[in-house]
């Protein structure tokens, strides 16, 4: 039994010290298992015509020849199958995973039976379990929750409890003070199902350790456990993957005597199927036979799927067999889920031998299985085979627009762009539709290859065509548009899709921000989310992490207030929102949000052709196999098992999401290219270019480019512009120069988020040449390119703090005629002069403007007031704050945090703290610069307690502390000499997913020397180099 070696690791993982005692247990068991179940090796089946003697006496093109012979004959029918699958497998995860989310719901809701969630039992005691809950939940006028339930004074019993624990299911917080309360209750003592109720609702919040707590609690009560409350602990572990953990329970369930039912079985095989535990699944199968324990078709396919990855070609033939028998289908639909399965696992030669079978066994070659057939070989690679297939079909006058698709999307994926034109053109001319998804694919393509002009007119053949558009079509041509800065354009698309009945969704908006970002439309971006909250969609925490950082860093703080206030009113809106109660089987149901019960409405073909659930998952499952483990060759072990469907757009996606694991992502892009079926494109590659850069590995940037380049992928400006701007992030401006003249060279041409990043790189401090700053400046402004607010900002700043202040009235001459107003490019002028400590110009510029002095003056109030602070004419400011009061303009969180920091410096602390408390109470929202500047006053007048104080407080509630934030602190830390407290922020900063710069190190490094703590000092240096190792795919 060689699955139980491979299950002592598993074992061995678990947190409890007896599993080596019940292994002995749990081997015997499985010997058991296997010798009950033997029967279903039946040699007879095992030596057929499908196993390994005759694969290996026939080579593949042989094997190849025949099967095309015989999808060739003209007995063959290529009439569509009676029972169809809803959904085809190209994308099986989005489907099966929506599959599979109903069969687990079903077992929930078997595991739980009465005990489910939402089940409120009887009438006659709802009325107090209502009031009981109104008190947990709501804690009213401050007083505990403890405290107001021994005043009321309410008779509880067992069915109230659990009552009571089941409305609490999404605050389990609240569930488990309450199930702590009443267990110090006089008179009351928990039963096993109030236990029950409460591990469950541990298990769902992943709460493991309260899981464990409760358990021991139970059995140091000599409360009894039943069926349930192991079949919810199997329910629980099994899904957080924890597998051995898993089995372990299973074992001690059978050493009480209880025997476990179908759904413990049921999810056991799930379980460890989605775990890549073919040999322990297929063992628990057996059983399952024996026991005559029914399988859906769903959890079927699951088993199929897994074992043709494994490589069991015979159990996986006797489980399609069954599935026949078992599920009453007929038999050719049970062989193509098994020929899918085959395909899916890039096993095409078994797949052949497999129709080769059917054909001998007079089984109806039907449509679906050549189409399963052109979909595997395109996904193995192997387009030019697939089109062999494609000409028998077209023979048989059987092939659509949908095969043409799948041939388009196998050229696609080899990046054979055209040859996917060409056959997109050639079905049109012979008389083929082609279907949405090809035409938004194709599109999608054109768009990353900056072809706007060819993708527009896709889409309006489209239109012209009557093929009818989904949200997958609209999303790309949306973002195409905002791409070429077409707003208006891309306004209309949306409406007149809506007027067709299709809205856009959260994910669909999601991407139209993250696009207006790139094209710096602040207006727009504010315009969206206002469309977000009145089509009652709920704007998501990563659209708030994408866009306040952008518009903190733009300046743009009136918008900043405006993007809190529409996400505070959206989250208000869905607390507000009555909790619904959609219906499982019968009276039991579970409490879902509304984000939720818009999900269960989604039709299941969008799904089909939108699959980021799928990729929200994957990539979720990739980050932690990247956490798991610093050794790569664990981390590809753990790959290797996994069942996901890489494309270059869930790769993409997985870079661009992998937060500290450079190193690793960078292997797994090494790992991925290497797949049977994959193929990397321009986007993956500038996604790999850009980590290696940001991780200054810079050999291995290059080493990326000219793969590119030797391959043949297509290189485009947007790949030289990431190479530009991560040598220029460091201050290598010499090396990116170099790099946009051998741009230009090439014949690539650039565009105008090079020039941004060339320009930004050569104004910053390190590296600086202002000389090539300006000429770069007026090269992009001749061209056409319109700069943006944050770049003309660092530009004028940069020519400002040289002294070049004629270029600096050059640039605003420049700007009028691009289209700035007046008083905008005065107003970024005017701040420029003021950061740069030429109060004096600033001052006489704001007094020659005339006409436009008032709205300057709005513009212009918060840096005049910082300019005038900094030069330490404090009444001055004061009575700028005021006059600008007396016309009905307040302060901003700019000037109050000026003000804040000026009075820090004088130290006034109690005046900077009544200033912080006003801005809070006139609604003025603190930024974390305002924190900031907090932390570093009271790190200055050692104030060391207050400063914690601030710094914990804005960790537990916000706004979270940032890279400058943490910098900030560590700085004043090591200065009045507790280095060792600065150093417990470098690790913090590295489990937030925060990458520390040299200098943080640096600084921690030589305060620790300083304070002579050497040994201490030297465990910094271990933390950089280890954390450069990890960053870096070339040490």
């Amino acid at each position: 039994m060689r699955y139980l070696f491979k299950l002592r690791p598993l074992i061995s993982n678990s947190s409890n010290d007896l599993l080596h005692f019940h292994l002995s247990k749990l081997q015997s068991f499985c010997l058991q298992l296997h010798s009950k179940s033997s029967k279903l090796h039946n040699p007879k089946k095992t030596e057929n015509n499908h196993t390994k003697n005759q694969s290996e006496t026939n080579s593949f093109a042989s094997l190849f020849d025949e099967i095309t012979g015989i999808l060739g004959t003209e007995e063959t029918h290529l009439g569509y199958s009676e029972i169809k699958e809803e959904h085809s497998y190209s994308v099986p995860s989005v489907c099966g995973n929506a599959t599979e989310g109903m069969d687990m719901e079903k077992e929930n809701t078997l595991v739980m039976g009465d005990t489910q969630l939402g089940n409120l039992g009887d009438l006659d005691v709802t009325p107090l379990v209502h009031k009981i809950t109104q008190i947990v939940r709501g804690e009213n006028g401050g007083i505990p929750m403890e405290e107001q339930l021994e005043n009321a004074g309410f008779e509880i019993d067992e069915e109230v409890v659990e009552k009571v624990l089941k409305r609490c299911f999404k605050v389990p917080r609240l569930a488990r003070r309450f199930f702590n309360w009443v267990k110090m209750k006089k008179g009351f003592h928990h039963t096993t199902r109030t236990y029950n109720t409460m591990i469950y609702i541990a298990g769902e919040a992943k709460e493991f350790r309260l899981v464990e707590e409760l358990v021991e609690e139970m059995e140091k009560n000599s409360c009894p456990k039943d069926c349930k409350t192991w079949t919810i602990l199997i329910l629980h572990y099994g899904n957080a993957k924890m597998i051995g953990k898993t089995l372990w329970i299973y074992e001690k369930m059978r050493e009480t005597n209880l025997e476990p039912d179908a759904v413990v079985y049921k999810h056991m095989l799930r379980v460890l199927c989605n775990a890549g535990k073919a040999e322990i699944a297929l063992e628990f199968y057996k059983e399952m036979v024996r026991k005559e324990i029914g399988l859906n078709v769903g959890l079927y396919k699951l088993l199929l799927k897994r074992l043709a990855q494994s490589g069991d070609i015979a159990a996986a033939y006797v489980a399609a067999e069954d599935m026949t028998k078992n599920c009453e289908i007929p038999e050719h639909h049970a062989y193509a889920c098994l020929l899918k399965s085959f395909c899916i696992s890039g096993r095409i030669r078994e797949a052949l031998e497999l129709i080769r079978d059917l054909k001998h066994k007079n089984i109806t070659l039907n449509a679906e299985i050549f189409e399963t057939l052109v979909k595997g070989l395109c996904r193995a690679n192997m387009t030019t085979d697939a089109l062999e297939i494609v000409d028998i079909m077209k023979s048989r006058d059987s092939v659509d627009g949908k095969i043409y698709g799948i041939i388009i999307n196998g050229f696609l994926r080899r990046n054979d762009f055209s040859k996917a034109f060409d056959l997109f053109q050639s079905m049109k001319d012979s008389g083929h539709t082609p279907t949405t998804s090809t035409y938004t694919e194709l599109m999608q393509h054109l768009f990353r290859m900056n072809e706007f002009e060819k993708a527009d007119e896709m889409y309006h053949e489209m239109l012209e065509k009557g093929v009818p558009l989904d949200i997958v079509a609209v999303t790309a041509i949306v973002a195409g548009h905002i791409c070429q800065n077409r707003i208006s354009e891309a306004w209309e698309v949306l409406k007149s899709m809506e007027e067709n009945g299709i809205r856009a969704n959260q994910k669909s908006y999601t991407v139209f921000v993250k696009e207006l970002c790139k094209v710096s439309q602040t207006e727009e971006i504010v315009k969206v989310l206002n469309k977000m909250q009145d089509s009652n969609i709920i704007i998501p925490n990563d659209i708030s992490h994408l866009v306040r950082p952008y518009l903190e860093k733009k300046g743009e703080m009136e918008k900043l207030e405006k993007v809190k206030q529409r996400q505070g009113a959206s989250k208000l809106h869905l607390q507000d929102g009555k909790t619904y109660s959609v219906g499982i089987t019968g009276n039991q149901s579970k409490s879902l949000n509304s984000d939720q019960i818009e999900e269960r409405k989604k039709d299941p073909h969008l799904l089909k052709s939108f699959p980021s659930s799928y990729s929200d998952h994957a990539i979720q499952r990739i980050r932690q196999i990247f956490s798991s483990s610093e050794n790569w060759c664990s981390i590809q072990e753990a790959l290797e098992k996994c069942d996901i469907k890489y494309t270059p757009e869930l790769v993409s996606e997985i870079l661009h999401n992998c937060g500290p694991y450079s190193h690793v992502a960078l292997h797994f892009f090494s790992w991925v290219g290497k797949q049977a079926g994959y193929n990397h494109t321009t986007d993956t590659y500038n996604m790999a270019i850009k980590i290696s850069g940001r991780s200054k590995d810079f050999k291995h940037m290059r080493s990326l480019f000219h793969e590119m380049r030797r391959i043949g992928c297509t290189i485009t400006s947007d790949t030289w512009t990431i190479m530009l701007m991560q040598y220029g992030r460091a201050g290598l401006t010499d090396i990116a120069l170099k790099i946009f003249r051998e741009m230009k060279t090439s014949g690539c041409k650039p565009n105008g988020s090079t020039y941004k990043y060339l320009v930004v790189s050569l104004c910053e401090g390190k590296g600086r040449k202002v000389e090539e700053a300006i000429t770069a400046f007026h090269e992009m402004i001749r061209l056409g390119f319109s700069p943006d607010k944050g770049l003309i900002e660092i530009y004028l700043h940069c020519l400002c703090g040289v002294g070049k202040l004629l270029d600096a009235r050059r640039c605003l001459e420049l700007l009028k005629k691009a289209g700035f107003t007046s008083p905008l490019t005065y107003s970024m002028y005017v701040r420029a002069l003021c950061r740069a400590g030429r109060l004096e110009e600033a001052l006489a510029l704001v007094d020659e403007v005339g006409s436009d002095q008032n709205t300057l003056a709005q513009y212009t109030y918060g840096s005049l007031v910082h300019g005038l602070l900094r030069m330490e004419r404090s009444e001055d400011a004061l009575a700028k704050v005021e006059s600008m009061r007396q016309i009905g303009i307040n302060p901003t969180v700019h000037v109050y945090t000026s003000l804040i920091v000026h009075f820090f410096k004088e130290k006034r602390i109690d005046k900077s703290v009544e200033i912080f408390e006003k801005m809070k109470e006139e609604g003025c929202e603190p930024t974390i610069v305002t924190y900031s500047a907090l932390i570093r006053g009271y790190m200055n007048c050692r104030k060391l307690v207050d400063a914690w104080n601030v710094f914990r407080d804005i960790k537990l509630n916000g706004p979270f502390p940032d890279f400058g934030t943490y910098s900030m602190f560590i700085s004043c830390l090591c200065k009045v000499g507790k280095s060792e407290e600065a150093l417990q922020l470098i690790s913090e900063m590295l489990d937030r997913g925060i990458v520390p710069s040299a200098i943080n190190f640096r600084t921690v490094f030589f305060g620790l020397n300083r304070e002579g703590k050497r040994n201490i000092a030297h465990t910094v240096l271990q933390k950089k180099w280890d954390l450069s190792r990890r960053r870096k795919f070339s040490m």
